[in-house]
């Protein structure tokens, strides 16, 4: 799993498009109308399941696909490879409910970017596409703890004292914050500072701790203790 940056297929001013995945009407209809009043977001396909969510995605060419967990034919679990393997690659946002931490691990160790509560207001569905499409990790605050805290019971990386050991004060900070969900206009908002200079450190602290995306860094956050 990579933290990538803007899919190189897009121009930095152009729509973002979408593809939703999700066998059920209703949450598909609402999505829909969230995003398509949104600025430079383009819901380009829909999906009822994941073997479609995969057909119509190499069809399309998405930036983000919202993925949800349980859909027939092909679940939202069994889908997040595929769509990640194809070129270009996705943003794989996971669609969940409380209560589906195990699931969210295993897509995010799947290579899903991140996972959004399906009863999220607006402006964070809004935020969160925006996010994912830009590279960063999406993760609804609410959950992250716990869902975190079931990757590190399945094991997690060795020495983490050590990999953070070479990170300034600053990048701890950045690093904590990531820990906690934040996304980078959170922590820039946070930090008063620039989303761009939070943008540098983000990749600094992953090349420094030898981390291949933001999901991972949020572990090892917890790991080496720093979120106490």
């Amino acid at each position: 799993m990579t933290d990538q940056a803007t899919s190189a297929s897009r121009r930095p001013d152009a729509a973002i498009r979408v593809l939703l995945a999700d066998d059920e009407e209703m949450i598909r209809h609402g999505i829909r109308l969230i995003l398509r009043h949104a600025d430079g977001i383009d819901v380009v396909a829909e999906a009822v399941n994941g073997a479609e969510a995969v057909r119509l995605t190499a069809e399309h060419r998405p930036d983000v696909v919202l993925l949800d967990i349980r859909m027939p034919v092909l679940d939202g679990l069994s889908a997040v490879e595929p769509l990640v393997g194809l070129d270009p690659a996705p943003q794989v946002v996971m669609l969940t409910t409380f209560g589906e931490d195990d699931n969210v691990v295993r897509a995010l160790r799947s290579g899903a970017t991140g996972f959004l509560l399906k009863d999220a207001g607006p402006q964070e569905l809004i935020s969160a596409v925006r996010a994912a499409a830009a590279g960063d990790a999406v993760l609804s605050p609410g959950v992250t703890g716990t869902v975190i805290r079931r990757m590190l019971s399945g094991g997690g990386t060795t020495e983490p004292d050590s990999r953070v050991a070479g990170l300034t004060g600053r990048e701890r900070e950045v690093l904590v914050m990531l820990g906690e969900g934040l996304s980078n206009p959170g922590i820039a908002e946070r930090l008063d500072i620039g989303v761009g200079t939070v943008k540098t450190h983000v990749r600094s602290i992953l090349e420094k701790t030898g981390c291949d995306s933001r999901v991972q860094a949020a572990l090892l956050a917890h790991q080496a203790g720093l979120m106490n």
